[in-house]
């Protein structure tokens, strides 16, 4: 689920991610170095990835700079991935704490549903209890007075 699908990378025009498994910094960089040598340069006059400077930079120097770039480039996916999957773990685990706290909590207002039956029962037994307690206590005066 963490996986990056259909991401494209546009380092010199050239490197496409459609899966990070399986990609090759060696080929791509192998891409570009054939299309300088055959002579077919991307056309970046646009593009902010070599900055103005690097029109006065050699071949050389420029896929130096480039292969630089893309290293960090990668560098930054495979942080942003890890941090992806560190958040994904986060999750399932608050998810699984989420679970239990609500199967904890159900279990918890069935207790507290069986108890507050179980105390109003004790209540009617109580009021029960008080009731015949007086009858006896006003037998036991009425027995007394015709003892006296």
């Amino acid at each position: 689920s963490s996986k990056i699908r259909n991401m494209e990378v546009q380092s010199a025009g050239v490197a496409v991610l459609e899966d990070c498994i399986g990609f090759s910094l060696t080929k791509t960089i192998s891409k570009v170095e054939e299309k300088l040598k055959k002579g077919v340069l991307p056309d970046c006059q646009d593009d902010d990835i070599i900055p103005r400077a690097g029109n006065e930079m050699g071949a050389e120097a420029q896929i130096r700079f480039l292969k630089a770039k893309l290293r960090v480039t990668q560098e930054d996916l495979a942080n942003v991935v890890f941090e992806c999957r560190k958040k994904d773990d986060e999750n399932q685990n608050l998810e699984t704490r989420l679970k239990d706290t609500e199967e904890e909590n159900t279990r918890l207002q069935r207790t507290i549903s069986l108890q507050q039956s179980q105390t109003e029962k004790y209540k009617m037994l109580s009021q029960e209890a008080n009731k015949k307690t007086k009858e006896l206590q006003q037998e036991v005066t009425a027995l007394e007075k015709v003892l006296q």
